[in-house]
């Protein structure tokens, strides 16, 4: 879209400004600006947001970002949530919640994420759609800067508020446990950590520094790290934010590869060994078995099965559309799916985006809908599955001891169950409320929680009700 004459509107005074002091339009003048436009629950945003700051750091004087986010749900209302979410990101620049679409309807944009560059003088140049738009960017950019010959006018960078305290966790999000050790992933510090189930740490992997790299334990990196699932002695990890399907040998703490190559991009089926080429897109949790795992591609709103022994990638469900959509595997559409639990031959799926619970029958090749309704259908509300509704849920687990499938309900900071075999869904009333809890594990009497916006994993009692902290790192 080209304006090349028209003027950027100002940005709105209704705006909040959550990380920084108000921003202006004005105040950017000197150097090339870009609004970017986006939803703290889309994926296809979380790739733009990083994107556009691998372009801040390669334009660190000529280059300014601003972020406006656009609530979905009612909860992404309270800056707070939204404050937290661009603090787990790690976002670089100024963020403001715009509550009321107001500078989203001044600019025209029709859909997140999007991003409007302006130019030195002050002018609307471009808006561009969608999450795959680095190169484009990049270009736009460049070509901003080469228009006035690469005189910028340097600035001084915002001050930062809101910044999170300095805790032994950082937003955990990833959680695996087996009969003697609870393996959590500590999102916001990149690494894995070993623990005994009450929470002392054996081991670490990773060195701490968002990077994306095999070897030892200590040498090894990775970025964002979310779900994990036990394979014999493997432990293989979901790396979010590498894109990235790792495997971490538990034998010698060595880290290494299986899927991905860094990068987001279009997956496709095949045999994958040593092909360097593949793109995964926002993988955030896994589960298996000992011959296969499942991955949820929350990027490419799919499902996707490995096999192990002969290393090859299939599709299992989804046909990459965003959208709530049962029947035959191939032609069912999901909505950002983050959490996984496989029953016998039944993977049950957190669809996030859909704030929905779905069950995909491997065998039959069929998927249904337990929980939910669509895009813009949530709320809190227990009962019948058709009236059931929750807010973002993220993370999914079977009781060790009854057919209930317990569920993060992330935005509503609760813990609900379903009863399988079309029981009802239900609040678990817990002694304290949850903090946008993103993990769940269970097994030998207890159920793990990441209560990852309170940066903490809680040890759920089953028979007692007992809720208890973990001091992992203390």
């Amino acid at each position: 879209m080209s304006q090349a004459q028209q003027a950027a509107p100002e940005l709105s005074p209704s705006l909040q400004w959550l990380n920084a002091d108000r921003q202006s339009v004005a105040a950017q003048q000197g150097h090339v600006l870009a609004l970017v436009f986006w939803n703290a629950a889309s994926t296809y945003c979380h790739n733009l947001l990083d994107e556009l700051m691998r372009l801040q750091a390669r334009y660190p004087v000529a280059l300014s970002v601003l972020g406006i986010h656009q609530p979905k749900f009612d909860s992404e209302l309270d800056g707070r949530l939204v404050l937290k979410t661009a603090n787990r990101l790690g976002l670089t620049f100024p963020v403001a919640n715009d509550r009321g679409w107001s500078t989203w309807q001044h600019y025209g944009i029709q859909s997140w994420p999007s991003v409007a560059l302006v130019d030195t003088r002050g002018r609307l140049r471009q808006v561009l759609a969608g999450d795959h738009q680095g190169p484009a960017l990049d270009a736009a950019i460049a070509g901003l800067i080469d228009e006035v010959g690469g005189a910028v006018r340097t600035f001084q960078p915002p001050r930062r508020t809101g910044g999170e305290s300095r805790l032994p966790l950082a937003f955990p999000a990833g959680l695996a446990v087996g009969e003697s050790h609870l393996y959590v992933a500590d999102t916001g510090h990149h690494r894995i950590l070993e623990c005994t189930h009450s929470g002392r740490v054996l081991r670490e992997f990773g060195t701490g520094h968002g990077d994306y790299l095999d070897g030892p334990a200590d040498i090894a990196a990775f970025r964002h790290p979310r779900g994990m699932c036990l394979v014999r002695e493997s432990l293989y990890v979901a790396d979010t934010g590498n894109h990235a399907l790792r495997r971490i040998r538990l034998l010698d703490g060595a880290v290494e590869t299986v899927l991905g190559n860094g990068r987001p991009g279009a997956v496709r089926e095949g045999q994958q060994v040593g092909d360097a080429t593949l793109s995964l897109n926002q993988p955030c949790d896994v589960t298996g078995t000992l011959d296969r795992l499942y991955l949820a591609m929350a990027g490419s709103n799919q499902i996707w099965e490995y096999d192990l022994a002969q290393a090859r990638l299939r599709l299992l469900a989804g046909t990459g559309e965003l959208g709530i959509v049962d029947g035959p595997v191939r032609s069912a559409m999901f909505a950002h799916p983050t959490g996984l639990a496989l029953v016998q031959q039944t993977l049950y799926v957190a669809d996030s985006a859909t704030s929905a619970i779905r069950a995909i029958q491997v065998a039959q090749g069929q998927v249904q809908t337990l929980v939910g309704q669509g895009l813009y259908e949530f709320g809190e509300h227990d009962g019948q599955r058709r009236e059931a509704r929750m807010q973002l849920p993220m993370a999914l687990a079977l009781d060790p001891g009854s057919p209930v499938l317990w569920v993060a309900d992330s935005y509503n900071g609760s813990l609900r169950k379903l009863r399988l075999g079309g029981g009802e869904m239900s609040t678990h009333d817990l002694p304290q409320p949850l903090d946008q809890p993103a993990a769940l594990a269970a097994g030998a009497g207890s159920l793990w929680i990441a209560n990852t916006g309170a940066h903490e994993v809680l040890r759920f009692d089953l028979a007692s009700g007992k809720l208890g902290r973990l001091p992992i790192g203390e």
